[in-house]
């Protein structure tokens, strides 16, 4: 029966990250320098909150929107952070981990002929959606602009079918953000124009070398806003992620959660509570880690010789592959994986426009990034590059 499948589902592909990941999953001795997820464990207070709720009995359904507790706590949390005005109680969505609220997000604006501009190399859980919505991604070149999409390049994508803007920062593959300049000049760009702008803010609080703005502080009656626990609490199987809409596009979003989810888990939820009221610092530790490690990774690549733009925030390189290999970057990363037991992930996985990269998280113990550079920088040495 596979011949009577959605015809725009057989033909999307699995994650290259994911791909990668289980190919070299499992080797002996393997330094997986791959997915992005926080190497800290939750925090405790956060952890008992979840067990207090079971203990309690909060294992029911909530609110398709979620616990008003939880919601009012994230409109809070934004506004403190980032100077965000939402209504808890009609602009504020409680979805299933951020990439939900990617899906609820997309399926709720696009129409079947619409275009979606995103940058390019892009995180892969965009795509996939955009075109089982019948829409048409449209990738913007960033590598010539240290990996920003800025409203110069912005301009030059729009057509009368475009219908959105995915504006994810910092970003992953790149770890680059935009500065709040760069922001303002999207948002005059776009202003008074029929295009959504969806901002993927999800490492938000893991920013190094400036404070993260939100373009919804510029532009909310386009905006819509995706957060969540999963970076800044290392929470990513607890599965919060926070949407932030203006009520008119907020009340339509949550028809599909609704359809889609009924609601996040209560328990996940009543933790989300702690996390973003008690803990609502709790990232700074974190942060202050990873930037140490994001030094020393950045000083150990340039000694390599190798072409990098020292990221603004999340927890990853994107490294470029030197000239002189020849090969795809899945080659390359498979032999160093297989050669020397270290994984990174071919530019590749984040589309055509990362091919000649691959991707390094630094979420990870700074003995596996010493031992993972030590690994990386034999194998370069052994092809002797000139």
């Amino acid at each position: 029966m596979e011949h009577r499948l959605n015809d725009s589902v057989k033909n999307i592909e699995i994650s290259g990250i994911r791909k990668f990941f289980n190919l070299v999953g499992g080797t002996e001795d393997m330094i997986s320098l791959t997915i992005g997820q926080p190497d800290f464990p939750t925090p405790l207070h956060v952890k008992e909150a979840g067990i207090k709720s079971i203990h309690n009995n909060f294992t029911n359904y909530t609110h398709n929107a979620g616990f008003i507790e939880l919601r009012t706590a994230a409109a809070n949390f934004v506004h403190n952070k980032y100077k965000l005005n939402y209504n808890p109680e009609t602009e504020v969505i409680i979805t299933v981990g951020a990439s939900q609220a990617i899906d609820v997000a997309l399926r709720t604006i696009l129409c079947r002929g619409d275009e979606v501009i995103l940058p390019g190399p892009v995180y892969p859980g965009y795509e996939p959606i955009i075109h089982m919505c019948g829409a048409a991604p449209v990738m913007v070149d960033t590598r010539d602009n240290e990996f920003k999409l800025t409203a110069d390049l912005i301009e030059q994508a729009i057509t009368e079918k475009t219908k959105a803007l995915i504006l994810p920062y910092p970003s992953n593959p790149t770890g680059v953000s935009l500065s709040e300049t760069e922001l303002q000049e999207i948002a005059e760009l776009l202003k008074d124009k029929d295009i959504f702008i969806i901002a993927d803010e999800i490492y938000s609080e893991l920013t190094y070398d400036q404070t993260h703005v939100s373009i919804s502080q510029f532009l909310k009656s386009q905006t819509i806003v995706l957060n969540g626990l999963s970076k800044s609490h290392s929470m990513t199987g607890w599965r919060i992620g926070l949407l932030f809409a203006p009520e008119a596009i907020a009340k339509h979003i949550l028809k599909v959660h609704q359809y889609n989810v009924s609601c996040a888990s209560s328990v996940s939820q009543m933790a989300a509570i702690e996390a973003l009221t008690a803990g609502c610092d709790d990232a700074l530790p974190m942060r202050e880690q990873y930037n140490k490690r994001r030094e020393y990774v950045f000083e150990r690549l340039s000694n390599m010789g190798l072409d990098v733009v020292k990221p603004d925030g999340a927890f990853y390189f994107f490294v470029k592959i030197p000239d002189q290999i020849t090969e795809s970057s899945f080659d390359f990363c498979y032999k160093l994986a297989t050669s020397y037991k270290v994984a990174v992930v071919p530019g590749s996985a984040f589309s055509a426009f990362g091919e000649g990269y691959f991707r390094l998280s630094y979420a990870c113990s700074m003995e596996m990034l010493e031992n993972g550079l030590d690994r990386i920088e034999a194998y370069l040495n052994t092809l002797a590059l000139k």
